[in-house]
C-alpha cells in the first residue's frame, strides 16, 4: 500500500514534464532501457536523463537492474517502470470477478455454493437486524409496514448494503434498483445473484421464518431486480 507521503512525492516527481516523458518511454518499451537509450529517445543529454531516472527511482516509479555481460568496465544499468498498485476498489473488483468465475465452473453454475456463501454473509447482519425502523419507498419510516415482522429488518439490511430497496404496495415484492454489485452480477449472475439470494434467505431464517419460497428475479429490467416474498412473510 502506498503511503500518503510517498504518493505526494510521486506527484511532485511527475510535475516535471521531462520526467513524465522518461516514464512514458520506459512504460512503452518492450524491455528495460539504459540511460543512453532514454536520453536519445526523448532528446536529452545522457547526464540529464540519468538525473530524471534517479528521481523517478527515488519515489518508487522506476527500478534499476544491472546487466552482467561479463565485460570489464562500468556496469550496464537498465531501467524499467514499477507497476503502480491498483486502487483498492479495482483490486477488490478483480478479486470478486476472479472468485465468481471459478465458482461458476461448478456443475450448477455455482448456485449452491453461492447461496451458502450468502447465508453465511447474513450472519454478520442478523444480530442487528431488529435495531432499525422499517423504511418505505423513499427510505423513511413506513406506516404500511410498521406492523410487519420480517420485512422491516430485511429492508434495513438491504439499504445498508446499498441496494436501495423499495417495498411495493402488495408488501410481497421488494424492488432493488441500485445493486452495488451490478457489474459483477452481469458477468456472473449465477454466482453473484445467488449470493444475494442466500443473504436474504439467511436473514429470513434467522428470524424463524421459512425462506424456501423466496425468489430473486435478477435483471427484470436492465437496472432492476425483484425479490418475491411468500404471501405470509409480512404478516
Amino acid at each position: 500500500m502506498v503511503s500518503t507521503d510517498q504518493s505526494d512525492a510521486r506527484h511532485a516527481a511527475l510535475a516535471s514534464e521531462p520526467r513524465r516523458r522518461v516514464l512514458g518511454l520506459l512504460t512503452a518499451a518492450a524491455e528495460p532501457l539504459d540511460a543512453v537509450t532514454v536520453a536519445a529517445g526523448i532528446g536529452l543529454h545522457v547526464t540529464t536523463a540519468r538525473f530524471h531516472l534517479e528521481q523517478l527511482e527515488a519515489v518508487g516509479l522506476v527500478e534499476r537492474q544491472v546487466a552482467r555481460d561479463g565485460q570489464r568496465g562500468r556496469p550496464h544499468v537498465l531501467f524499467s517502470p514499477v507497476a503502480a498498485p491498483l486502487p483498492v476498489e479495482d483490486a477488490q473488483l478483480q478479486l470478486t470477478q476472479a472468485l465468481a468465475s471459478v465458482i461458476g465452473e461448478d456443475a450448477d453454475g455455482g448456485r449452491a455454493r453461492s447461496v451458502r456463501a450468502g447465508e453465511r454473509w447474513s450472519a454478520q447482519y442478523a444480530a442487528g437486524a431488529d435495531a432499525a425502523d422499517p423504511v418505505d419507498l423513499v427510505g423513511t419510516p413506513s406506516a404500511a409496514s410498521a406492523g410487519t415482522d420480517m420485512v422491516p429488518p430485511l429492508l434495513r439490511v438491504l439499504t445498508e448494503i446499498g441496494f436501495e430497496p423499495q417495498l411495493r404496495a402488495d408488501e410481497n415484492t421488494i424492488a432493488l434498483p441500485a445493486c452495488p454489485f451490478r457489474a459483477e452480477a452481469r458477468a456472473n449472475p449465477n454466482v453473484v445473484c445467488s449470493v444475494h439470494l442466500g443473504l436474504i434467505q439467511g436473514l429470513v431464517r434467522e428470524r424463524g421464518h421459512d425462506a424456501s419460497a423466496i425468489r430473486l428475479l435478477p435483471f427484470v429490467q436492465p437496472d432492476l431486480c425483484l425479490v418475491e416474498l411468500p404471501p405470509g412473510l409480512a404478516d
